[in-house]
């Protein structure tokens, strides 16, 4: 496992990036829980954010890539609307304790 920030790093309700061994990645809080994703769109393998840090639509409840606009589940990275709908992010195992936030890469 690799260490990948605090806890208190990644508000509830909020994204971050973060490059880990060349791999861009992004990391949401919601609910408490942390989930974490490669940092590509399925549909034309572009970064999702639209400013660093913020890959999330306005309303914080589902990830937006800023190219086109798809949206995807926050909690398992599911495309639920624009081009690539079906298709899905790529998940990356994690795991938050005391020390931080944790990834498999």
């Amino acid at each position: 496992m690799k260490f990948l920030c605090k806890g208190i790093e990644l508000a509830d309700a909020s994204s971050r990036g973060f490059e880990i061994e060349g791999q861009k990645l992004f990391a949401v809080r919601r609910a408490g829980q942390v989930y974490v994703y490669i940092n590509r769109c399925p549909h034309r393998g572009v970064g999702l954010e639209w400013t660093p840090d913020q890959f999330l639509d306005p309303s914080n409840s589902l990830i937006q890539c800023a190219t086109h606009g798809a949206l995807f589940l926050i909690e398992d990275g599911e495309c639920v609307a624009g081009p690539c709908a079906g298709q899905s992010l790529i998940q990356v195992e994690c795991r938050e304790d005391a020390h931080g936030i944790w990834i498999n890469p």
